[in-house]
């Protein structure tokens, strides 16, 4: 591997991944680079992904330009599927079959690589060729439905959450799949589809329709079992556990002169708090209005209460948490030279390390190493190439 820079001793050291992929899955093959593994992105020339997220998604890969469209381009893949471990595409449902870049041919050409296909609604069933996106997946998939006040519309999650829900899934399989390739020898393929993901991942709401018959309603900060709630603070937001260590709460508050009817004996009863919820939430938020969110926070934990601040998103870049673990990687953009902090590995791993990249490459930069170095194609046939759009 020609001007490789792989994390030794990573847990994918000396794999190597194809990269196929649009927003729906840079994640995982990037997550896969942090891994250890090299990973080749391969972009049509001339192809845009503007924005930050692209250059998260993309820390730490090779890149070359490849218009797989064109014969010649078709070629050039399959040579690299040679001595690819695993390729990862997220191209619409048949765009690769009809290319003669399926599955099914590829495992011909390479039958240990592991390929994993993240679509819309998977490889099967009646939405199989239905469009779709972020906020369709989260709409389809019920989680949408679950978010947002009580009296209002369902909201969407914030961000792409399903394309980040299949990246990850989609990094489970591969890995799930190169181990089995160690027994059996033979690559397989991943199906992963958006919707399925998002359901996958709603915790609570379908456990407690299928065991106790519930249907999940929209509760805003309500947490869905009652237990916590985001209050409103003088400076911000406080999440708050409603019942737990309830007289030492209501002494708290009694101390202040802001208790209300609270200290009543009626109150003492779990049963009843719940049935006179509201009145409960109205006292508290009267009293959290009153205070700083550190000032709850700092005495709320010194008394065991897991209460938490609401982190902004300048917060969240302050946290001394997060600082001491070293969660920030900084990262110069390749072409302005300017410096931009990313989230790093949210996993640390004391003897194979993941570890975030800290380049993000130029389109195409990789090119001359790999079809030069590795496929031994002159520098004649590279230049009749790229006029061609080819490469």
């Amino acid at each position: 591997m020609i001007g490789v820079a792989v994390n030794r001793g990573s847990a994918l050291s000396g794999y190597r991944v194809l990269d196929l992929t649009d927003e729906r899955g840079m994640l995982c093959s990037r997550y896969l680079a942090d891994m250890g593994a090299e990973v080749i992105r391969v972009e049509k020339p001339g192809e845009v992904f503007p924005g930050g997220n692209f250059y998260w998604e993309n820390l730490g890969k090779r890149a070359i330009t490849l218009n797989i469209d064109f014969k010649p381009g078709q070629e050039i893949f399959r040579r690299l599927v040679e001595t690819a471990d695993v390729l990862v595409e997220s191209r619409p449902l048949g765009y690769l079959e009809a290319l003669g870049l399926g599955y099914h041919r590829l495992s011909q050409i390479n039958p240990r690589l592991v390929m994993a296909s993240i679509t819309d609604f998977g490889q099967g069933g009646p939405y199989r060729d239905y469009k779709s996106c972020d906020i369709v997946a989260s709409a389809l998939g019920g989680q949408m439905y679950v978010c947002g006040e009580a009296e209002s519309p369902p909201l969407k999650f914030f961000g792409n959450q399903s394309y980040y829900l299949a990246s990850i899934f989609a990094a489970i399989g591969v890995l799930l799949a190169l181990w089995s390739r160690h027994t059996s020898g033979r690559g397989q393929h991943i199906d992963i589809s958006l919707q399925e993901c998002v359901a996958a991942t709603l915790d609570h709401v379908l456990v407690r329709y299928f065991y106790q018959g519930v249907v999940a309603k929209r509760q805003g900060g309500l947490y869905w079992s009652n237990a916590f709630r985001i209050s409103t603070c003088k400076d911000g937001y406080i999440l708050l556990s409603l019942f737990q260590q309830w007289p030492t709460l209501v002494e708290w508050l009694a101390a202040e002169g802001m208790a209300e009817d609270l200290t009543d004996e009626k109150w003492l009863d779990r049963g009843y708090r719940l049935q006179h919820l509201d009145h409960v939430i109205e006292v508290l938020e009267r009293w959290t209005k009153s205070h700083t969110v550190a000032g709850l926070v700092e005495k709320g934990q010194l008394m065991r209460f897991p209460w938490a601040e609401v982190a902004s998103i300048s917060g969240l870049m302050a946290s001394h948490q997060l600082r001491e673990r070293d969660f920030w990687v900084e990262v110069r953009h390749p072409e302005t030279g300017e410096k931009y902090k990313f989230p790093a590995a949210p996993a640390k791993l004391s003897r194979s390390p993941w570890q975030v990249g800290s380049k993000l490459p130029k389109a195409g930069e990789h090119n001359r190493d790999i079809y030069h170095g590795e496929l031994g194609l002159s520098e004649e046939e590279i230049e009749t190439l790229a006029r061609k759009g080819v490469i």
